[in-house]
């Protein structure tokens, strides 16, 4: 493949299978048709939801934080361990987190009842208003992102993803 200059489009998974096809005949390169569009997809959608969330004015480790209060419904609380558990981060990264937002007036942090050590994270009425507009803002950016897919498309694409995230997830 010939060098790009820096406006043209990166080459297609396509061209790039097929240069390695040509370059390493006999390797397998089917994987590549299907993993490189998904990881220049997952980099074009966690770009794009950054600049959204920059324009509400949250980031994403608070977005995902609130998330996970905002979805556990009244009286939107949680321990720290159930978020960490939730949010499939390390007791640290919540920790981090959890101060961040109660410093943003977000949370609220309270002794738990059911053990000694435990932390219960309440979301704040600002908390709501924030991960509710927010959510709100991002949804409707990511609807129209997809907009050219079909109903049956965009139903084929979530059950072909869904059953390879488990499947990869099982076998890592």
């Amino acid at each position: 493949m010939p060098p790009t200059a820096p406006d043209d489009p990166p080459p297609t998974a396509s061209e790039i299978a097929q240069a390695w096809r040509r370059e390493r005949p006999g390797m397998p390169t089917d994987s590549i048709e299907i993993v490189t569009p998904i990881l220049r997809l997952a980099k074009l959608f966690t770009d794009d939801r950054a600049r959204v969330l920059r324009a509400q004015g949250i980031d994403a480790a608070t977005l995902d934080l609130l998330s996970v209060l905002r979805r556990s419904g009244p009286p939107y609380a949680l321990t720290s361990g159930e978020i960490a558990k939730r949010a499939l981060v390390t007791a640290g990264a919540i920790s981090q987190r959890l101060a961040k937002a109660e410093r943003g007036g977000l949370i609220e942090r309270s002794a738990g009842a059911a053990a000694r050590h435990s932390v219960l994270v309440t979301l704040t009425a600002a908390g709501r208003e924030l991960i509710e507009q927010s959510v709100d803002a991002v949804l409707r950016r990511e609807t129209e992102l997809l907009a050219s897919l079909s109903t049956k498309e965009r139903a084929t694409l979530t059950g072909l993803a869904g059953r390879l995230e488990a499947d990869v997830r099982r076998r890592l």
